[in-house]
């Protein structure tokens, strides 16, 4: 890993929100990824609609989306973005784990990745509290950034 300057700090170690005024606008698209751990039972109940709250992953697609749409006001150094697109869906690896992914994208001066790593974020937590009430040791695991695009910085992908 190569040790870079924290842009989000001024010379004298003040936090600062970085001025992308100069930056040209480019199209940027980042990806993201989290899993929900939960008992068989909770993962049936959901895929069969049995959730009394309702339909819990269109909630959660929903809760997701806008989860991308509210990040500036969650993480107080974001600058607050013009999103073209947001997207989550949901895979069912086993009858314990739920994947989420959400991507989002846009042509700005600045990425997406807290944009997509939110909307994930929330849609688990919609998740949790959706199904709380059956099951409360559900976990939320592995919140990571897996893929982003353009910008000064280039491509990053990871698993």
């Amino acid at each position: 890993m190569t040790t870079k300057t924290l842009t989000h700090i001024d010379e004298e170690g003040a936090a600062r929100m970085v001025n992308v005024g100069e930056k040209a606008a480019t199209w940027r698209q980042a990806e993201a990824r989290a899993e929900v751990h939960m008992h068989e039972e909770t993962m049936a109940a959901i895929k069969a609609n049995q959730i009394v709250k309702g339909d819990v992953l269109a909630t959660a697609r929903i809760a997701g989306i806008n989860g991308t749409k509210q990040t500036a006001q969650l993480i107080p150094l974001c600058h607050p973005l013009g999103l073209e697109h947001a997207e989550v869906q949901f895979y069912i690896h086993s009858p314990t784990c739920l994947e989420i992914i959400c991507v989002a994208s846009l042509t700005g001066k600045t990425g997406v990745e807290m944009e997509a790593i939110s909307g994930v974020t929330i849609a688990a937590m919609t998740i949790y509290d959706m199904c709380k009430a059956i099951d409360r040791g559900m976990r939320i695991h592995n919140i990571r950034l897996t893929r982003k695009t353009g910008g000064k910085s280039g491509d990053f992908t990871q698993a």
